[in-house]
């Protein structure tokens, strides 16, 4: 049977298994989000091999200024949390049990990978250093591994508040999150306005929470049905003209990622230009919301949007490993263009994208035994449970010892 013949019956197959009242704009919207993870992480992130034969993290936007913009694509995130705050509203309608009980279903669900990719690494660590990996490489790979998962405590703490975002979308509509909007702004005034100096370094914290709910509560608004058409323009326009604001008149940087060396960053801490970029996508995306829907409608494009979703946490969690699985091995043969060059020239770019379904390929191998992480753990032997507790155990391990290098 062909390659070709067996992907048509696994797509006619997910269709057949798809409920009629599945909104599938809204799974495509999350695959997407989800799949800018990884390309971002890929395409902005990259190595240089230095004299010991260690790797080191580099940045193409430390040498590429124009490169910025990509990052305007690639940052999804305000995408994500849009259509989470709209599944988690849907969801916590149609609970059967208490609050608390579905919020510890759903945290579990996040967490499980989490403890998989994390006590999976603590038992590699040693392993790298008895097979002579340089323990800069191995602090390289750590970081890399650590770096996405802060996404998953801030994405339990907005879920945690879904009663709140769902009773604040009910009375306030598609203006709920206007005041997380003027939190961030207040900070983003008090951080880098005239009397800056004054103000101690640890008050961008306060930007994290507002910074990554608003989009979310934009998602419950719109579980709740109280987004409209005219709602969706107002963030499309209004988000893209704060978006511009920002850049020419406030000289925020032009990335939304951090770049090395740069005294100021978009992300960590959300800044007002990353809520500016969820309104301007979040408009976009209810605006595209039926068309995207049509097209999702034929089975061979509907297929991958299910197998994405099915493996979020997956993706999430290990797409990084998969780009080390290539990277550390190719360390040990020299500088390997788009691999193990510093990102310091175009053809750095043109390498890098060959390498992309590389990556792919690595990160489908490895989900195919990571996903074993994602199904809930069943009530078992002692023996299970000690296994849980030992992963448990070697989670914290690396947690511990990662945070410690970064």
């Amino acid at each position: 049977m062909s390659l070709s013949h067996r992907a048509g019956r696994l797509a006619a197959r997910i269709e057949a298994g798809t409920p009629a009242h599945r909104d599938r704009a809204v799974d495509g919207l999350r695959a997407v989000a989800l799949l800018a993870v990884p390309l971002g992480h890929w395409m902005l992130g990259g190595f240089a091999l230095g004299d010991d034969g260690a790797l080191r993290n580099a940045s193409p936007l430390s040498s590429f200024g124009f490169f910025a913009p990509a990052s305007w694509v690639l940052q999804m995130l305000g995408i994500f949390f849009l259509v989470g705050g709209y599944a988690s509203v849907l969801s916590y309608r149609r609970r059967t049990g208490s609050t608390a009980g579905w919020l510890r279903q759903r945290a579990a669900r996040l967490g499980r990978p989490v403890v998989g990719v994390t006590a999976v690494w603590a038992a590699l660590v040693p392993l790298l250093y008895a097979l002579g990996v340089p323990a800069t490489t191995v602090r390289t790979g750590t970081t890399l591994v650590v770096q996405p998962l802060w996404f998953v405590g801030v994405y339990v703490v907005v879920t945690a508040l879904t009663p709140l975002c769902a009773r604040a979308a009910r009375r306030w509509g598609g203006w709920s999150g206007a005041p997380l909007l003027g939190s961030v702004a207040l900070v983003d005034l008090l951080r880098y306005g005239p009397y800056a100096e004054a103000v101690p370094g640890w008050l961008g914290v306060l930007n994290v929470l507002p910074g990554w709910l608003f989009a979310y509560q934009l998602g419950a608004a719109w579980g709740e049905g109280r987004l409209t058409r005219l709602h969706a323009r107002v963030l499309l326009l209004g988000g893209g003209a704060l978006f511009a604001t920002l850049l020419l008149a406030f000289d925020y940087p032009l990335s939304m990622v951090g770049v090395p060396g740069e005294a100021r960053t978009n992300s960590h801490p959300p800044s007002l230009l990353v809520l500016a970029l969820a309104a301007a996508q979040s408009g976009a995306a209810l605006l595209l919301r039926e068309r995207i829907g049509r097209l999702l409608a034929r089975p061979a494009l509907w297929a991958p949007v299910v197998v994405v979703n099915l493996s979020a946490m997956t993706i999430l969690c290990w797409h990084q490993t998969a780009m080390l699985a290539a990277a550390v091995p190719a360390s040990y043969v020299g500088e390997v263009a788009g691999l193990t060059t510093a990102p310091d020239t175009l053809g750095w770019i043109a390498a890098r994208l060959a390498w992309l379904p590389v990556f792919t390929a690595l990160l489908v191998l490895v989900g195919r035994y990571a996903r074993g992480f994602e199904p809930p753990w069943r009530a078992g032997t002692r023996a299970a449970t000690a296994r849980r507790a030992l992963a448990g155990l070697l989670a914290a391990g690396f947690a511990a010892f990662a945070l410690g290098w970064t």
